[in-house]
């Protein structure tokens, strides 16, 4: 039994994910199957948290949609429908997970970037 566990957690990892941190701002391309046919659909936002957990890792991306409203979404970091991760810019944060964005409006929302010097 723990040598099938084991096989679980040996998952290549998807080369098409850079290294991603709590408040980058990135952008998903994740494929979408409706029926028989298949689009990719590109969601932008902000990392707001990191899950780590072998197989079961996640990363969850918080944008804001029309009329203001905050939209969260969580992507499987091994899974297969994810084409590919693009990091637009790197946020200056001092936590882990930046659940404190969820009550922030407008420019309060927005994360200072990180400067490579």
């Amino acid at each position: 039994m723990s040598t099938l566990m084991d096989s679980l957690e040996r998952v290549e990892p998807n080369p098409n994910i850079p290294p991603l941190r709590p408040g980058d701002t990135v952008q998903v391309h994740n494929r979408i199957v409706e029926g028989t046919r298949q689009r990719v659909q590109v969601f932008r936002g902000v990392v707001i948290r990191m899950r780590k957990g072998g197989i079961n890792s996640n990363f969850t991306v918080r944008r804001i949609a029309s009329h203001g409203v905050g939209v969260e979404r969580t992507f499987l970091l091994n899974s297969p429908r994810i084409e590919k991760v693009e990091v637009l810019r790197h946020g200056k944060v001092r936590r882990a997970k930046l659940y404190y964005l969820r009550d922030r409006r407008g420019k309060a929302a927005r994360l200072k970037e990180k400067r490579s010097a």
